[in-house]
């Protein structure tokens, strides 16, 4: 790594968001954390709050959830004046760098968290080193910490090297529920970006090893489907209810019973079910949050006309009403060629990478695809790039870590890469 940008302080700016861990819409002490750092630099702007993310926001928690976080932000010492910005969830941040003639590159890094209770073991390097959530039930599980960490580093890089052009990284909000990266692609802010690169940490892949074109993103939707019925006593008058439970069960074994499709892969899940208040009323509410997925926008588009058509059918057949909301959405997306190519040209001698893979496939969902496909649509040219991590547990686990070596590597492998694309105008 380059003397530019200290080890122990990467380390330390990672380990601060590592405590405090914040789902999607509320990151509020992150989004003031990451600006602060911003507006410590030598940048041309620091874009926060509503201007960054233009469209509509789904899925975004109540008042009172949001307030929760907003406290708990302002009682870790999140500045006032960018939380007065950032006040009703539109977090997130947008740096840009202007440095005279050359190409637009953006980079978009992402910055919540999960509804995971981080594990107190003491062999978990965060818990035996005294960086622990501090926000039990939530945790950085999936290295978006680490995320944030590189795209501050970059930044740093960029600007004490001899890169031309303009620089735009992305502090994208909400990835874990699929929110964030439409209303970010939505904004003014992409518009004239023509090379993009999306990053992410882990991914199964060793300390050391980096990618340079991942594909095989799965679209996605989740959904939220609320039935509405009839309460009534269960053992006096069964008859007089409409039972809301039956309809959700109907639905949800229906729902692993729509046709895969010849075209590709195909997913669905019903993760969430709640509902009734007591065993001997005949239950007048009830939900399901569920996915589907496809190994195209269309195949999932497919899968998400039939989820709804069975959902629907399930509410008429046990005559009950069903409302259902779409809470996050995700195309698919494929890695162009011409960016990831030049950038494993570069790769092997960064210090630190000892494997270079030039395309890979993610077998999960991404909404940074959203911004991928926004400036593929506009004639640039996008990848998602992966760095290595050897994480003692898995992704979306409770004992998820990131080795802190590749907190350097991660920073390395994007500097080198924007300033190829900078060099090279492929």
């Amino acid at each position: 790594m380059s003397q530019t940008v200290a080890h122990d302080d990467l380390s330390a700016f990672r380990r601060d968001l590592h405590r405090h861990p914040e789902p999607a819409w509320c990151e509020f002490y992150t989004t003031a954390r990451i600006v602060d750092e911003l507006e410590s630099r030598d940048l041309t702007a620091v874009h926060y709050g509503p201007e960054i993310l233009g469209g509509e926001r789904m899925n975004v928690p109540d008042d009172d959830e949001l307030a929760e976080w907003f406290e708990r932000a302002r009682e870790a010492g999140a500045r006032e004046d960018v939380l007065a910005e950032i006040e009703g969830g539109y977090t997130g941040a947008v740096a840009v760098l202007e440095r005279g003639e050359g190409p637009v590159i953006g980079v978009r890094v992402d910055i919540d968290a999960l509804p995971i209770l981080e594990s107190e073991d003491g062999e978990h390097v965060p818990a035996g080193e005294g960086f622990r959530s501090e926000h039990d039930g939530y945790m950085h599980a999936c290295g978006h910490d680490a995320h944030a960490t590189f795209g501050l580093g970059l930044i740093d890089e960029i600007l004490a090297s001899d890169f031309s052009g303009t620089l735009k990284v992305f502090f994208q909000p909400g990835e874990e529920q699929i929110v964030g990266g439409q209303p970010m692609a939505e904004s003014d802010l992409i518009d004239d970006v023509e090379y993009f690169l999306a990053a992410h940490v882990g991914l199964d892949h060793p300390t050391g090893e980096v990618i340079c074109g991942i594909d095989g993103f799965l679209a996605v939707s989740h959904f939220h489907a609320e039935f509405e019925g009839e309460p009534s006593h269960a053992g006096g008058h069964p008859e007089q209810g409409r039972n809301t439970v039956q309809a959700a069960a109907a639905a949800i074994q229906n729902l692993y019973g729509i046709p895969r499709h010849a075209d590709g892969p195909t997913r669905v899940n019903a993760g969430v079910v709640g509902g009734g208040t007591a065993t001997n009323i005949i239950p007048e509410e009830c939900f399901v949050e569920g996915e589907v997925r496809g190994g195209t926008t269309e195949l999932m588009e497919y899968m998400d006309e039939k989820a709804h058509c069975v959902i629907e059918s399930a509410a008429d057949m046990h005559e009950v009403d069903v409302d259902i909301e779409t809470l996050g959405r995700a195309p698919s997306a494929t890695s162009d060629e011409e960016l990831a190519a030049p950038i494993a040209e570069i790769a092997g001698d960064i210090d630190g990478v000892t494997n270079v893979i030039e395309r890979d496939e993610l077998g999960g969902s991404e909404d940074a695809t959203y911004m991928m496909q926004a400036v593929q649509d506009n004639g640039g040219y996008a990848t998602y790039v992966g760095i290595g991590t050897s994480h003692p547990g898995g992704h979306h686990t409770s004992t998820f870590d990131v080795e802190e070596e590749s907190l350097d590597i991660g920073v390395d492998f994007l500097t080198a890469a924007v300033l190829a694309i900078a060099e090279q105008n492929p």
